[in-house]
């Protein structure tokens, strides 16, 4: 049976790292449910009151096959009068711990603390270490000057939680230290490479991403590591989420821009004492990795230990289409362009209803004209034409034309979003940088993509919206409209269209990105009220500067009754506009429009990144950024649903991921026989699933 490791006995608290680095603390289940959940797994009776034995909480609830050395631990910590048997209220109890604000230490401590009496003794801490792995494989001196300051020399003294906690930490780092010791045999101050290796995956193994682990020898070169080399090695890797602020500290906030080494180490010197040797090495890892001489946000992501932590998004699916990016074939490129053109259909629509009515007074102010038509002003302003149309048409008067408009909203926001991915994909580095001109190219292309398929929509529904002011008019229906204009008569206005839609997209689509990125927080992430807020705020700038080509677009589209002016084109209705109406004509309907546009576009925005998270779908392309802090392990096995409150930040613990303290509890290898109940928690998983 495989050894404890004592980063595995340290911090169960991976399942803590849930809720203490979460922007999102976890809420409390009800006792109600917990209650529900106990009974269910809970198979030991004791004059009528069911308890759960170790295995009932780690093989049955936990569901996870640790061998029975990891069982028995794990049991102690909720176990918290060491009768081998849970209670409901310890299971209670424990659930409400793992969202404390320093459950990470509290579980660690009552995993020492083996009496419960609530501190640590010499012989207690003992008694763990010593089934550890790390034990064998780092002969510590647990009578050495180390434990002395802490237990004191006759290994008498007890330590509280508080002094605990510290000692957790600084143990862990004397483990490092007593590993290169021992390997330095000389005494030179130097090891070799590949025990440069060994240490850092046997005792550092937390702080190791696949791509430093795959790089330990390569970024020394083969040469000897230092001592100083060592401790800046571990002090870099523990320390990169600072590097991060100082990354963002020397971009303004961008985490695209690459930046060279000195621009990173003169933001080092006036935000911490982060040394030069730290960002040497951490351009010796990036360059090994990445092989570029700058490094960018996500370079950092790739080298930084990782942190499994989930926010509040939980996918309905997830499917993973291609093993790597580089068996992304034709196929997969053009169904990843479907994906995407089918989430942006749905989030066009929802968007479109949400604003509708705000785009039909839009539409009819600025299609009021002075002075062509015996000077009749129909609405006053906007509200005075919104308030008219309810009088007079009613509320459904409000969604005159939506439905030509979904219809249209549909192939219009589907294709603008799924063309601007796809330019922006094309255009983009290895590291997923993308320059300024690139982005503006990428939303300019989307839309201009959009017009060949959106101005004979967009013209039958203007065309319905207006047919309302006439009153007593005969019903106009949709495909009355498509008959009258015919196939080229639908096409209209589209290079007004054109005018106005090729500068919205290159001005809104660059505007969000960076807004976006603006609102995300320290990791990286945007919540879903940032996604809205930013697709809101960017409308603002594109839909009123485009103004003035809407107006046009408008004036060319509608039908002009008896005595109103006509155009012939663009120049000719600017021209007439000008002449007749002056140049404020030309902001008509502008806050309408920012109105309308701007929460339309947010709601999309945030519709369809949504969507994305939810039904997630990796083709080996890029993702949406912002979407989740963090990384997560190929092998990570679904959420349970009884695991709710607390008790959902036991997952990263219990497949293994390693987090602050780097644990991986051992499980029963292929060569070890399961024993029978353990197999029949696992048959009766697979049958639930």
């Amino acid at each position: 049976m495989k050894a404890l490791t004592l980063e595995e006995v340290l911090n169960l608290c991976g399942m803590i790292a849930y809720c203490q680095e979460s922007p999102l603390h976890l809420k409390r289940a009800s006792t109600e449910k917990l209650r529900e959940i106990f009974n269910r797994y809970a198979t030991h009776d004791v004059n009528g009151e069911l308890f759960m034995t170790s295995e009932d909480f780690v093989w049955g609830f936990l569901g996870q096959s640790y061998n029975e050395a990891s069982v028995k631990l794990l049991t102690s910590i909720a176990d918290t009068s060491k009768d081998g048997l849970i209670s409901f209220v310890e299971f209670q109890a424990f659930e409400g711990l793992l969202c404390a604000p320093d459950a990470l230490y509290k579980t660690a401590f009552q995993l020492f603390d083996r009496n419960g009496n609530g501190s640590v003794t010499y012989s207690e801490f003992v008694d763990v270490f010593q089934q550890t792995d790390l034990h064998a494989k780092i002969p510590f001196k647990l009578d050495g000057p180390f434990i002395q300051l802490y237990f004191g020399k006759d290994r008498q003294r007890v330590i509280n939680y508080a002094e605990f906690s510290q000692f957790l930490h600084d143990f862990h780092e004397e483990c490092a230290l007593e590993a290169f010791r021992m390997k330095d045999t000389s005494g030179s101050g130097f090891i070799s490479a590949l025990d440069f290796q060994d240490i850092m995956v046997n005792v550092k193994k937390h702080l190791l991403t696949t791509e430093v682990k795959d790089n330990l020898v390569a970024v020394t070169q083969g040469h000897k590591v230092s001592f100083p080399y060592f401790m800046a090695f571990n002090s870099l890797l523990n320390n990169m989420e600072l590097i991060k602020r100082i990354y963002l500290n020397a971009t303004g906030g961008h985490r695209t821009e690459p930046i060279t080494k000195d621009e990173l180490l003169q933001s080092a010197q006036t935000m911490s004492q982060i040394t030069p040797l730290e960002i040497d090495i951490l351009y010796q890892l990036t360059g090994a990795i990445h092989q570029t001489g700058r490094i960018v946000y996500g370079d950092l992501s790739s080298i930084a230990p990782e942190h499994y932590t989930k926010h509040i998004t939980h996918r309905l699916a997830e499917i993973k289409a291609v093993e790597s990016p580089a068996d992304r074939s034709i196929l997969i490129q053009l169904l990843e362009s479907t994906y995407r053109f089918t989430l942006g259909s749905v989030a066009g629509a929802v968007g479109a209803t949400a604003v509708y009515p705000i785009d039909l007074v839009k539409t009819r102010m600025q299609n009021q004209r002075t002075g062509s038509f015996i000077g009749e002003v129909a609405y006053r302003n906007s509200w005075d034409c919104f308030k008219k149309v309810i009088r007079h048409e009613g509320v459904l008067g409000l969604y005159r034309g939506l439905v030509p408009q979904l219809m249209g909203v549909a192939p219009e926001k589907a294709i603008k979003l799924t063309v601007n991915d796809f330019v922006r994909d094309k255009l983009s580095d290895k590291q997923g940088h993308i320059p300024r001109w690139g982005e503006v190219l990428a939303g300019g292309c989307a839309g201009g993509s959009q017009v060949i398929f959106t101005n004979p929509l967009e013209i039958v529904k203007i065309r319905l919206q207006v047919a309302g002011e006439i009153a007593g008019g005969a019903k106009v229906r949709a495909w009355t409209v498509v008959r009258e204009l015919g196939l080229f008569g639908l096409y209209k206005g589209a290079r007004a269209c054109l005018l106005r839609d090729v500068p919205f997209s290159a001005i809104y689509f660059p505007t969000y990105a960076h807004t976006k990125a603006a609102f995300a927080d320290e990791q990286g992430y945007n919540h879903p009220l940032t996604l809205l807020a930013a697709g809101a705020i960017a409308g603002i700038p594109a839909a009123s500067l485009v103004t003035p080509a809407d107006v046009i677009k408008t004036r060319l589209q509608v039908v002009a009754r008896t005595g109103q002016t006509t155009y012939s084109g663009v120049l000719d209705a600017a021209r007439k506009i000008m002449a007749e109406e002056g140049p404020r004509a030309f902001w008509k309907g502008t806050v309408a429009r920012v109105f309308r546009s701007s929460p339309q576009f947010g709601v999309t925005l945030v519709t369809y990144e949504l969507l994305q998270r939810m039904l997630y779908v990796d083709f080996g392309g890029s993702h949406p950024t912002g979407s989740d802090v963090t990384k997560i392990k190929q092998e990570l096995t679904k959420v349970n649903p009884d695991h709710i409150g607390g008790y959902q930040a036991a997952l990263p613990m219990l497949n293994g991921i390693e987090t602050k303290f780097g644990l991986s509890l051992p499980r029963f290898s292929s060569t070890i026989k399961v024993p029978a109940k353990l197999q029949q928690y696992q048959q009766a998983q697979q049958q639930a699933s």
